[in-house]
């Protein structure tokens, strides 16, 4: 498993503004449109492409596509979707599968209660979506149903990770399995809550607003 975190000012300036308790949810969904794309921009330096012949208005010249099969975006119901147009903006001709896991309070494991995705994903590349990579169950759940149908090139996309997440999937990752983390920062740590500290609160909940 690979970790990349994105240094860039750009990047640590909408991070920064995205803790801001005091943020509101419509600024705190466009700067998380707006950071996804800086994001992308380093989680698809590996993407698969292919060489084509093109005519330009002076000559021939040798030009870039996107091998197929064409990549996979999936985003993790609910935070994840606030992610998806960012990561799309760069990857319009993806395919967009959707994955609904969540995290049981208890036992702190994730849940699978939704999927969309096709049975094959052999010679795909998939990128995931999601926000917070806290204790990783979710992530870990995520990367795990994807290579049971056969994908080998997974790459997350996160805004935060914690230390102990990382951990986790660098004990449930295969090594067969091309696994890349990209994220904004790597914080402190998970509190007695297991949430990411000093973090930017529940993202989703910080997305949409907190539904009763």
């Amino acid at each position: 498993m690979r970790l990349h975190v994105a240094d860039h000012p750009l990047i640590a300036h909408k991070l920064s503004v995205l803790r801001d308790e005091t943020t509101p949810s419509p600024v705190f969904r466009n700067l998380t449109d707006e950071l996804v794309t800086l994001l992308a921009y380093e989680a698809t330096r590996g993407i698969r492409t292919e060489t084509i012949d093109v005519r330009t208005p002076v000559t021939m010249t040798t030009g870039t596509k996107l091998a197929e099969p064409r990549p996979i975006v999936v985003p993790i119901l609910r935070a994840g979707l606030g992610m998806l147009d960012g990561m799309t903006r760069l990857l319009p001709t993806a395919e967009v599968g959707f994955l609904g896991l969540q995290r049981d309070e208890d036992t702190l494991e994730a849940i699978t209660y939704a999927n969309r995705l096709p049975d094959d994903l052999a010679g795909r590349q998939c990128f995931v979506l999601d926000p917070m990579l806290a204790t990783g169950g979710t992530l870990a759940a995520a990367i795990a149903y994807l290579l049971e149908r056969g994908a080998r090139d997974v790459t997350c996309v996160t805004l935060l990770c914690a230390p102990e997440g990382l951990a986790t999937l660098e004990s449930a990752v295969t090594a067969d399995a091309d696994v890349t983390i990209v994220t904004a920062s790597v914080d402190e740590g998970l509190d007695e809550n297991a949430y990411i500290v000093p973090g930017l609160g529940d993202a989703g909940d910080r997305l949409y607003g907190i539904v009763d």
